[in-house]
């Protein structure tokens, strides 16, 4: 059956992701797909576009190869342009733990963007200048709209009260084999302080630096909110990471995409944890850390009435308010 073509204006929800991956985990989260609209002589990006829901949903994903925040804002600024009636964004994608004896991530959990002892959910930490006294960070992000903090804050309370469907929404990928859980492999956090070893797995690395967890009583991934690092290149340096954590009172996981996009694109970062923003990186746990953020997006949306989305201000207009 032919794919059904909406108007531009139709569409008020925007979704970015970075990696294919990423994308792929997207898509899978619609319940209805529509057919793609005809390029533009102002926009080359390739959208996705589809229902989730209620809400007409435009999915774009950086070109492959290229990541960092100065991509990130040009590839929503863009999709701003084409989708005037657009309200709001996700940037969904995959991110780096930073393990502490705070909240107890791991491989596959899922972080939110949440304002957070005085910082807006996001902060830039690569970004500032140095002073006798250390690195300042200088400018602010904005924080999520409200409507995407009301949804959070509705999720938080479904979550305590056992009512989430983020197992059915992950559930959902499990036609596809990269995507499930045991496709991951075994969950290993080593002591921040040391380094991975020769080669392209941990195998050569040392057992017992290990650090030994307790097990937990489900796979089920768990949801964690507070502060998101981003930076314009990976965190590999585990004793890097537990420092700039520090500095800014806890940070919950590191990736490079969301500081481009929060002054320029009213959104709420999910990130799917999929290592520990350390030397010991692989890509095992991409492809299903993908999956549980894509789950979480899906779960956002699931609780926004389409009448308050229409209610709300425009992107454009929420950017000019902020930036007034």
């Amino acid at each position: 059956m032919e794919r059904r073509q909406l108007r531009h204006e139709e569409y008020t929800v925007g979704w970015v992701c970075a990696l294919p991956i990423e994308l792929a985990a997207a898509q899978e989260m619609l319940d209805e797909e529509y057919k793609d609209l005809e390029q533009d002589e102002h926009d080359n990006n390739l959208y996705s576009l589809g229902r989730i829901g209620n809400h007409k949903v435009a999915i774009i994903c950086l070109p492959a190869g290229l990541i960092g925040n100065n991509l990130a804002v040009a590839v929503a600024t863009q999709m701003r342009a084409k989708f005037r009636s657009m309200r709001f964004g996700l940037m969904v994608g995959i991110g780096g733990g930073v393990p502490s004896a705070g909240p107890d991530i791991r491989l596959g959990d899922v972080v939110v963007s949440q304002p957070h002892q005085g910082y807006g959910g996001v902060i830039q930490y690569d970004f500032g200048k140095t002073t006798p006294s250390g690195f300042r960070q200088t400018g602010f992000l904005n924080s999520p709209p409200a409507i995407l903090l009301g949804a959070v804050a509705k999720l938080r309370a479904n979550q305590l009260r056992l009512k989430s469907n983020l197992r059915e929404h992950i559930y959902k990928l499990r036609r596809l084999p990269a995507f499930i859980h045991e496709a991951a492999g075994p969950d290993v956090l080593f002591e921040g302080t040391y380094n991975h070893e020769e080669g392209p797995t941990c195998q050569s690395c040392r057992s017992d630096k290990q650090v030994v967890r307790q097990l937990r009583s489900t796979k089920e991934p768990e949801v964690h909110y507070g502060t998101i690092a981003s930076g314009n290149q990976v965190m590999r340096d585990g004793a890097v990471r537990d420092r700039v954590s520090a500095e800014f009172g806890g940070v919950l996981c590191f990736e490079m995409e969301a500081a481009g996009l929060m002054n320029s694109f009213p959104c709420l970062v999910i990130r799917g944890i999929c290592d520990y923003a350390d030397s010991h990186k692989n890509k095992k746990w991409q492809a299903y850390a993908a999956g549980t953020a894509a789950a979480y997006a899906k779960e956002v949306l699931s609780v926004i009435p389409p009448a308050e989305v229409s209610k709300a201000s425009t992107a454009d207009e929420t950017i000019r308010a902020t930036s007034g």
